[in-house]
């Protein structure tokens, strides 16, 4: 589960207020749109969630952790629990598709059989193995961000962060994207996917959290509308 508590976060530098009083609970296994445009607060929360940056207040809780908690030296295993699938793909050039998906299970030490079997279910979920040798230069886009998401699925997380996982491929094979996440959220995995690409969320009919100038605005859940005057009394 994940909740934002109060959740505020200034940027000192250009005194930027990126979030305001932001409230809000996601389950365990839903799918969530997080959508907004350009300067929102969308890449913010995504930041606070992977433990890149940390509430100016209140408290950002998953699993039950306040982030705010972690040392330093807990944030790598913490972060193993998240798959982040980015819209620049972010592949290694030199490494196959098999080792790209086999790259963080080999970090964390898992034995050769373990990693082996997870990869190949991995590319089979995502329509990949018969591409296990082909480096990320003879992919497609899609089949790149295809790999993308194997990696990120590949060490069993319980949540799903896509930031903008369309932004960089063919407009035809957006929506074959967001249908690979739902099929993965159907595996109980937590989706929260970061968009502001409209007609794509109103053709999932899933939960979707409107940002707005750092504030929650709509949120599907309970279809309330956030009382702005209140928000805007946090910062002032």
């Amino acid at each position: 589960m994940i909740q934002f508590v109060n959740v505020s976060k200034r940027y000192e530098k250009g005194d930027t207020v990126a979030l305001r009083k932001i409230n809000l609970r996601i389950e365990d296994g839903e799918f969530v749109f997080i959508v907004g445009n350009s300067g929102a607060g969308k890449s913010t929360m995504v930041h606070l969630l992977t433990c890149e940056d940390v509430p100016t207040r209140g408290d950002v809780i998953v699993d039950g952790q306040n982030t705010k908690q972690l040392s330093r030296r807990q944030i790598p295993k913490y972060r193993r629990r998240i798959g982040i699938v980015f819209q620049d793909f972010r592949l290694i050039p030199n490494l196959n598709v098999y080792d790209n998906i086999a790259f963080s299970l080999r970090v964390v030490g898992r034995r050769r059989k373990e990693i082996k079997r997870r990869v190949a279910r991995a590319m089979e979920l995502v329509g990949l193995s018969h591409k296990a040798k082909a480096y990320p230069d003879q992919l497609s886009g899609g089949e790149q961000q295809r790999v993308a998401v194997a990696r990120a699925i590949v060490n069993n997380p319980t949540l799903i962060i896509a930031d903008e996982p369309t932004g960089n491929v063919d407009p035809s094979l957006s929506l074959e994207i967001m249908e690979m996440l739902l099929r993965i959220n159907r595996m109980g995995i937590t989706v929260v996917v970061v968009t502001h690409e409209q007609h794509l969320v109103d053709r999932m009919d899933q939960r979707v959290i409107r940002i707005e100038k750092g504030r929650v605005v709509t949120d599907t859940a309970n279809e309330f509308d956030y009382d702005e005057t209140e928000a805007e009394s946090d910062e002032s």
